[in-house]
């Protein structure tokens, strides 16, 4: 099986939308710890196909009558039907072998024989206990359940009628017994998915460029893998797979690859891991596109003071430490500057980035002015408190599609997602000189069907 993997595939897992202005040639945005859980279905019907077309024609042939101390004897073994595979409890599976069996015996004496042949059929059985190796491949032990006859072959010669059943069931035991090692390496050797996973996890070490109007760039890094104890239900076998990882995000300048492996790290063997999982992202927006949105909500805005007229006549947004400011130029019944400092919050309810725990602070040379202080204060703060927002909602409403649309598809013949995004909100904003970054973390569910491998 030769998987053809895309860059696209990384989307699969980040998706960010920027309407950043950049004016600095270089910004990294923090790095962001993530993880993602990756339930995986594996239909029996799978294993089977590949036991099927590795187990064809004659499986056995004994063509001397003079070996196993002159038993006079012949026996062809050959695979009858398709070998059928059944769920059992305490995750074993029962593989059911139908053969066909022609066989020839010699009855006499002193080196005059007379043979006599005949066809019959029976079913092998074989059960398998199923486990997962922590180097990613799929590990079987198969012993040997006995055969069932549909009817016990017997020579006819006239009157003397010979039971062979016993020479052909010494015949197969022993075959039998060697056959569980053959099931048991095919299954290990290619069920293996090490190869697959290094090559996903050296797509994830490639810088991306997911603005090329900003520059932008998102890089990926896996850190540790996780894996649920692999579960056998009646027609599947199903685990969950997890993996850690850290998202980065880059503007002005590609950052260096990760460094290429050869092998994937083994999972660390892990109870319970969610089917939901939550994905951080961020997407970052400079304070030039917060400042003009401000100016086009409140410049040349007016409102009412002491029958009066103030009008904003510029405003500024920035950043304090930890806080963000609004600094709104006024002129009117109130000449200076009012600054408006708080936390940046998020408002699910109208989808954008607010104000919210601010302080109010008024620069004036006019004394008289300082007296309106408390009036002033509560006519700006309540209004900007209101009506200044930073919309969200198309950043949301982008990288929800954009996920979804990667979350349903068929990326290598044979290994379907199938997922969706149960919620995406901001819930973090992370200030630096000329950006706010915001965390979006994303609530979602994947589900990797496998079927119509090529092995």
């Amino acid at each position: 099986m030769k998987f053809k993997l895309r860059v696209s595939l990384l989307f699969l897992f980040i998706s960010i939308v920027f309407f950043a202005q950049v004016d600095n040639p270089v910004f990294t945005l923090p790095k962001i710890k993530s993880n993602i859980t990756l339930p995986i279905s594996l239909p029996i019907s799978e294993i089977n196909n590949l036991i099927n077309q590795n187990v064809k024609g004659i499986l056995y042939e004994d063509q001397s009558y003079t070996d196993n101390d002159n038993d006079q004897f012949k026996v062809k073994v050959e695979k009858q039907d398709k070998i059928t595979i059944k769920a059992l409890t305490n995750n074993r599976l029962m593989i059911s072998v139908p053969l066909k069996i022609w066989a020839e015996k010699g009855y006499g004496t002193l080196g005059y024989y007379v043979y006599q042949d005949t066809q019959f059929n029976l079913i092998m059985n074989f059960i398998t206990s199923i486990s997962a190796t922590p180097d990613w491949k799929l590990n079987t032990q198969t012993t040997a359940a006995g055969f069932v006859w549909t009817q016990k072959p017997v020579l006819d010669y006239g009157k003397i009628k010979i039971p062979i059943a016993p020479f052909i069931e010494s015949v197969l035991r022993k075959q039998q017994s060697d056959f569980t090692s053959v099931i048991d390496n095919q299954i290990k050797s290619k069920f293996n998915l090490q190869p697959y996973l290094v090559t996903v996890w050296n797509q994830f070490a490639q810088p991306i460029n997911i603005s090329e109007e900003y520059n932008t760039w998102l890089k990926v890094s896996p850190q540790g893998t996780y894996m649920a104890p692999l579960q056998v239900f009646a027609d599947k076998i199903k685990t969950t797979v997890g993996i850690d990882l850290y998202s980065e995000t880059f503007v002005g300048q590609m950052p260096l690859a990760g460094q290429n492996i050869s092998t994937v790290p083994n999972f660390q063997l892990m109870n319970n891991l969610p089917s939901v999982f939550n994905l951080q992202t961020t997407a970052n927006i400079s304070f030039d596109e917060a400042t003009r949105l401000a100016k086009n909500q409140f410049q040349g805005k007016e409102f009412d003071l002491n029958n009066d007229k103030v009008k904003i006549t510029d405003i500024l947004v920035y950043p304090e430490k930890d806080d963000v400011v609004i600094e709104a130029t006024t002129e009117g019944k109130v000449k200076g500057k009012a600054f408006i400092k708080g936390k940046m919050a998020y408002d699910s309810v109208n989808h954008r980035i607010v104000l919210s725990k601010t302080d109010f602070n008024l620069k004036t040379k006019n004394f008289f002015q300082k007296a309106l202080t408390v009036l002033f204060e509560g006519k700006i703060r309540k209004m900007i408190e209101k009506d200044y927002g930073i919309p969200l909602l198309d950043i949301e409403n982008s990288s929800k599609k954009s996920l979804n649309e990667n979350f349903n598809k068929e990326y290598v013949k044979g290994v379907r997602l199938k997922g969706n995004v149960i919620d995406l909100r901001p819930t973090q904003f992370l200030l630096s000189e000329k950006y706010i970054t915001v965390v979006i973390d994303t609530k979602a569910q994947l589900q990797m069907n496998i079927s119509g491998l090529s092995f």
